[in-house]
Parts: structure tokens; C-alpha cells; sequence
């Protein structure tokens, strides 16, 4: 199980580095892409240096893409790059996972139509789904979380979706959640 993720200066510290732990506790390998060279900070100031940069990653290789929320969001959305990113893993019936204000790109983008899912409260639109106020919402191959204070139930619901409920479930165990 291969995850990708991408960032931009300005992400939501807790729902990307809590996420990722997760998923890497589940043996998920999460790699991290930028759309700046081979860093990132976070809103509240967590540098990752360990990322590439999102032009050099091979997004066949991946079976899931997530997009954690924070500020980043709008440059996410003005990137064309990042657009066809998405466009590829959802056309593809891949696994796309976004949190807090990132599920409004896949909104703007058309993806949320017809579809049930959650994102930061305040920034919901008519995106032409079903909007839910829950921690997390999974419908098929899409995982969407609300904010920050929901990333476990996020991040588990997309470690169930890759792996499937026993490892989710192994995992809880392992955190004592």
C-alpha cells in the first residue's frame, strides 16, 4: 500500500503528521510531495524535509493520494499540477483522502457531487453531495475528515479503506484508542 501526499507551505500541522504516523504504523508507506523543493512548513511552524518535490513523483505507483487542510489549501487549488493529480487518482478509482479545508478543492472540482462527505464546517458549499457533520465520512474509494480534532477517526477510516477493518481495528488496538 503506497500513500501519497501532498503539501504546501502553510499545512495543518496535526491533521498531516497525525494522519501519516497512523498510516505508517499500519505499514502504509506514505510519501510526501511539495509543490516548493524539498520542504514544507506547517501552519504552526513543523518543518517536513523529507518530501520531493510533486513533479517528481510517478502517481501510477500510488494506490492512495491524501491532502491535509490548512491555509495550503488555496495554493493547492490554484495548482494545475495538483489538479491533474487528483483528476488521475479519481478517475482512476483510486483512494483520495482530504481533511478539514482540502475536501473543498475536490468540491470546486466537481468530485463531491453526488457523494457523501464532511470538510471544515464553515467553508461547506452546495458542492452537490451530502454534506455530514461527523469527524469522518467514507463513501466508496473517497475518505473525507472535518478538522484537525478529528484526524484518528480520519486517519482510520483511510488506514480501513487501504488496509481493511482488521488492520484498522489492529491498529486501534495498538494506540489503546
Amino acid at each position: 500500500m503506497k500513500l501519497l501526499t501532498i503539501l504546501s507551505n502553510g499545512f495543518e500541522d496535526l491533521e498531516c503528521i497525525g494522519t501519516l504516523a497512523l498510516c505508517r504504523r499500519a505499514g502504509i508507506q506514505a510519501d510526501i510531495y511539495t509543490l516548493h523543493d524539498t520542504q514544507a512548513i506547517g501552519k504552526y511552524n513543523t518543518p517536513l524535509t523529507s518530501v520531493d518535490t510533486l513533479t517528481n513523483a510517478d502517481i501510477s505507483t500510488y494506490d492512495a493520494l491524501f491532502i491535509p487542510g490548512g491555509p495550503h489549501y488555496e495554493e493547492l487549488e490554484n495548482s494545475e499540477v495538483v489538479k491533474n493529480v487528483i483528476t488521475y487518482f479519481m478517475e482512476h478509482g483510486k483512494v483520495v483522502a482530504a481533511i478539514c479545508a482540502a475536501p473543498t478543492i475536490l468540491g470546486h472540482m466537481g468530485h463531491l457531487k453526488n457523494k457523501h462527505y464532511t470538510c471544515y464546517t464553515e467553508m461547506n458549499e452546495d458542492f452537490g453531495g451530502t454534506f455530514h457533520d461527523e469527524h469522518s465520512v467514507t463513501d466508496g474509494n473517497l475518505v473525507t475528515g472535518r478538522a484537525a480534532a478529528g484526524t484518528i477517526n480520519f486517519a482510520f477510516a483511510l488506514i480501513e479503506v487501504l488496509g481493511g477493518k482488521e488492520l484498522a481495528d489492529a491498529i486501534k488496538e495498538e494506540v489503546y484508542y
